[in-house]
């Protein structure tokens, strides 16, 4: 329930945008809305993950096994033939567990998370490449768009540990001395394409980079800190390399040592980063547009059909 209120927090902030939208949209009615779902996967890049090297950027260290869901809705309005805008709600998760590692240093420091995340961006579309068919006589239609797109957003998140059995909220214990925000500032960046079929249905599929302003997303930026946190629930949480079994330990004294307090947690020069890929299916509302009108109806003519085939735009 609490991330529930949240994220309606959220949403509020941005209902002077849906309005914007929305005003746009009377102004320029002969323009085309179409309002959508999404499914798919999410991944991050941060401080767990990774093989037998030290951070890698982009997808080389993204722990497939690691990959989870998103889901969400949108809408979206074309205002011009190759620019169209876009809102977005999505709800997703991204996790990380060190036992994935090959690397020593990682492995041994023995961390996990998991991390629900709300997100509301707008984005600008810039639809490079368009196929249009139109065949009149047995009105089926189809059309192919991909394009290129950027935007900002914010996003709530709650990073959490499973420690004895239950997942532990980590922002409130501090297990870097270190409180961060639970709203976070981000850029989307991607590439999608969809069809339109008959007009109104449109099936696609969008992938999305999210560059976050944040390096806690898996609650691991910095150090350990100076000494065990009063807390004991948060010192526990902080350094987990007692949990090994022993006999891990005493094979590996070299990387267990490493992990002292006040030593190197992670690692602060990056940020941390998230991914989508996510198939969508929306429904297109066409508006009269000068192009309508111009052709004396959808079909040319004075609201006569002709059997032939024409150019469309959707």
């Amino acid at each position: 329930m609490l991330i529930l209120r949240e994220y309606l927090k959220l949403s509020n902030k941005i209902v002077i945008l849906i309005f914007l939208f929305v005003l746009a949209g009377k102004i320029h009615s002969q323009y085309q809305w179409d309002f959508g779902i999404i499914a798919g996967a999410a991944n991050y890049l941060g401080d767990i993950g990774g093989k037998e090297k030290t951070r890698r950027d982009f997808v080389a260290d993204l722990k497939l096994a690691k990959t989870r869901w998103n889901g969400g809705l949108f809408v979206r309005y074309r205002w011009f033939d190759d620019v169209h805008f876009r809102l977005n709600l999505n709800y997703l998760r991204v996790e990380g567990n060190d036992k994935l590692s090959s690397n020593p240093g990682r492995r041994f420091r023995n961390l996990n998370f998991r991390n629900d995340i709300f997100e509301v961006n707008a984005c600008t579309e810039w639809h490079f490449l368009e196929d249009k068919e139109l065949t009149v006589a047995t009105r089926n239609s189809w059309a192919f768009n991909s394009y290129a797109f950027f935007g900002a957003g914010v996003f709530y998140h709650n990073p959490k540990a499973l420690y004895n059995g239950r997942w532990v909220a980590l922002r409130p214990l501090r297990t870097e001395g270190v409180r961060y925000k639970k709203y976070v500032m981000e850029i989307p960046l991607g590439l999608g394409f969809f069809f339109t079929l008959n007009r109104k249905h449109r099936f696609g599929l969008d992938m999305c980079w999210r560059k976050t302003f944040t390096d806690y997303l898996d609650d691991i930026s910095g150090d350990y800190p100076g000494a065990p946190p009063e807390n004991p629930t948060s010192a526990a949480l902080s350094k987990r390399t007692d949990e090994l079994p022993k006999e891990v330990i005493d094979a590996n004294l070299g990387a267990y040592r490493s992990h002292i307090w006040g030593s190197k947690r992670g690692d602060r020069t990056r940020k941390d980063n998230f991914a989508t890929i996510s198939l969508y299916y929306s429904y297109a509302i066409r508006g009269k547009s000068g192009f309508y009108r111009k052709q004396g109806g959808l079909f040319g003519g004075k609201g006569k059909r002709s059997i032939r085939k024409i150019r469309a735009r959707f």
